[in-house]
């Protein structure tokens, strides 16, 4: 591996979502065969999508740009949480496999919620400051 450091991997929020991608990888490994385009694929996607965007929103200059794509993270999240609980549903995945993921899942959202506010807040300033100007 490389040994340059880019700072969205200092991000815990970033770190947590890679583990999540983890978890998740293991656990559709064990859904039915007939699963394997379908709702395990979706699942693969959207929890990739997640640690993704946060990467690519780490790396633009705007905090626009950057809070758009923790939007999208976000958005993936979602998908998570309710593919977990198809998956729960139709039997593939025990309640502590639900309950593990869905600790992980909330954790995230709080820290993107975290850091949703403060580039809201910083988007919000520049605005102030343009106006004054």
């Amino acid at each position: 591996m490389i040994e340059f450091d880019f700072s969205y991997r200092k991000l815990n929020v970033y770190q947590l979502s890679k583990i999540l991608v983890t978890d998740i990888y293991k656990m559709v490994k064990r859904f039915p065969l007939t699963e394997t385009y379908a709702l395990s694929d979706q699942m693969r996607r959207a929890v990739v999508s997640i640690s993704s965007n946060i990467a690519e929103g780490t790396s633009k200059a705007s905090p626009k740009e950057q809070f758009h794509f923790l939007e999208i993270a976000y958005g993936s999240l979602m998908e998570i949480m309710c593919q977990t609980e198809i998956a729960y549903d139709l039997h593939f995945i025990t309640q502590d496999d639900l309950l593990e993921i869905q600790e992980k899942v909330v954790s995230i959202y709080k820290m993107l919620s975290s850091m949703q506010s403060t580039i809201k807040t910083r988007i919000e300033n520049i605005s102030s400051v343009n106006r004054k100007l």
